[in-house]
């Protein structure tokens, strides 16, 4: 990308031409040129055709826009309102409701929330790198998610008391790498030790540090060669180091844009909305790092690739209507 966007007008008045955003969107997929998806052939075998705004491979002859085998695909929806979307998305720090998005860029409420949960994927982090690699600590911990106890009715509140129903909430999990600052959540199943501990394991490298509260699923984490220490946050939050306040921190952000911008996410769709939070936490502009909008739009721009997720995928429902 060529100009310099430092506000979301800039990126409207930029974006508002068709063909910009097509070749922005290539320029990101395509560094070295077009590349035909179905027998992947590079340039210069590839011919633009200019009155419909697509290529057709001269080795296959078959056709194909910017938008084949990405988020956009199979939408009706134009490229200039798919990225002001994706911009605002990646930009606002509590996130942005489908409604508002429907309003801002005109489309339907429902078209939004599915170009939303689109973008949410594409946010998702797939590094395969381990935390703590740096010899840092890691910070562990899980939350719950789901209807606050004073709103429950009398009847729900009970069950939870005696035990009957303890599983009315939505389990997260999170890990922070206190070195590099950067987290990752998702949604787990129960909160038991082979659960918790199986995760750690998946994300942590052996031997290095992790710090929990005392919850009994991380207990005996030390047969695996970590080094664990806990807080008792029923004496303490802070013992030195030894502490979880940054994860904390995570929630605290996950749950302002939970409970004030989107007030009701189902358990099915929980996972995706935890993705886009944690890519906007990771991606903060920060004294070391000075990440600009521009920056965390083009990162998001940037794995829009491989990635599709129907209609039908979405809701569980028979049928794939497009956008």
């Amino acid at each position: 990308m060529k100009n310099e966007l430092k506000t979301l007008t800039d990126a409207i008045r930029y974006f508002a031409d068709e063909q910009t955003c097509i070749d922005t969107v290539a320029e990101t997929r395509w560094p070295n040129g077009p590349q035909c998806p179905a027998c992947l052939s590079p340039e210069p075998r590839q011919h633009w055709l200019k009155t419909q705004r697509r290529w057709q491979c001269r080795e296959c002859g078959k056709q194909y826009s910017v938008k084949v085998n990405t988020i956009f695909e199979d939408s009706a929806v134009k490229l200039d309102k798919w990225l002001t979307a994706m911009w605002l998305l990646a930009n606002c720090k509590n996130g942005i409701s489908s409604y508002e998005i429907a309003r801002s860029i005109g489309v339907t409420q429902k078209s939004a929330w599915f170009m939303l949960q689109r973008i949410r994927l594409a946010m998702k982090n797939q590094s395969l790198l381990k935390m703590g690699s740096s010899g840092g600590p890691v910070e562990v911990d899980e939350t719950f998610v789901g209807g606050k106890y004073k709103n429950m009715h009398a009847s729900k509140r009970m069950k939870i008391q005696n035990g009957i129903k303890a599983n009315e909430k939505t389990v997260v999990m999170g890990l922070l790498d206190r070195d590099t600052r950067q987290v990752r959540a998702k949604v787990i199943p129960n909160v038991k030790r082979e659960t918790l501990q199986s995760e750690i394991l998946r994300h942590v490298v052996g031997t290095g540090t992790v710090y929990t509260d005392s919850a009994v699923g991380y207990d005996h984490l030390e047969v695996h060669k970590f080094v664990h220490e806990t807080v008792n946050h029923v004496e303490e939050y802070v013992r030195g180091q030894v502490h979880t306040q940054g994860i904390e921190n995570f929630w605290s952000l996950l749950k302002r844009g939970l409970n004030g911008t989107y007030v009701a996410v189902e358990p099915f769709h929980l996972d995706r909305y935890v993705d886009e939070q944690a890519f906007r936490y990771n991606n903060r502009s920060t004294k070391d790092n000075p990440l600009t909008d521009q920056d965390r739009f083009m990162l998001a721009l940037s794995q829009i690739s491989g990635k599709r997720l129907t209609y039908a995928e979405l809701t569980g429902k028979v049928g794939d209507p497009q956008v």
